[in-house]
């Protein structure tokens, strides 16, 4: 299933996003304001439970909670890691895990260089998060490290996308639910998304 959220705040968001004179702090702030937009869409039907909660009042109030454990958020290196703070503020008690991925710049597939995961992530949700979904490697990759693990549903986030990257992840991994902010034209000779915005690791964190 593939998301692309529609809503004035997160367009205006992704205008900024793509326009190189944003600066560093703002590209940060934007890139954490996204991430938690598409949070809030992509866990519309995640698993909750009846409490009873006691007000100021004293009265007791027939309300719902998110079920524990709760779902992993898996920010793929380092990318990832800008939209993890906006994630947070929707799921504050969220399991962090990370995956390192690079890509090959002659074959344009994924290289993992780290890993830190639970060894056993059995019928847990989990949200991968990556500001680009490009080729769909680094997903694809991520996907059977966490279907390995015994993860049943995974989701990911990406502030953008290209046709061919989401084509890729739907072939590999069916069951994927993509929740992205914009679905660009597609692919140029370096596998960069255009229009795009850049190098989103770049503007984040400065040339690696």
């Amino acid at each position: 299933m593939l998301t692309v959220v529609q809503h004035p705040i997160v367009a205006d968001r992704v205008a900024q996003l793509r326009d190189p004179a944003t600066g560093g702090a703002d590209f940060r702030r934007l890139v954490r304001e996204v991430a938690e937009y598409l949070t809030y869409e992509a866990t519309r039907d995640l698993a909750t439970e009846s409490v009873t909660v006691r007000t100021g009042l004293g009265i007791d109030a027939a309300c719902r909670r998110v079920t524990q454990p709760g779902p992993v958020v898996v920010p793929i290196l380092r990318a990832g890691l800008g939209m993890l703070d906006g994630v947070l503020a929707a799921l504050p008690n969220a399991e962090v895990g990370v995956i390192g991925l690079r890509r090959d710049e002659q074959s344009f597939r994924p290289v993992v260089y780290a890993e830190k995961l639970r060894d056993d992530l059995t019928d847990r949700d989990a949200f991968i998060i990556d500001p680009m979904l490009a080729t769909g490697g680094s997903l694809v990759a991520a996907c059977e490290m966490l279907h390995a693990r015994g993860v049943t549903r995974v989701t990911a986030l990406a502030l953008l996308a290209a046709p061919e990257g989401v084509a890729h992840v739907r072939e590999h991994v069916p069951s994927i639910a993509i929740y992205t902010a914009a679905l660009d034209d597609g692919l140029n000779e370096r596998a960069f998304i255009v229009p795009g915005l850049g190098d989103a690791g770049d503007r984040l964190f400065g040339p690696a």
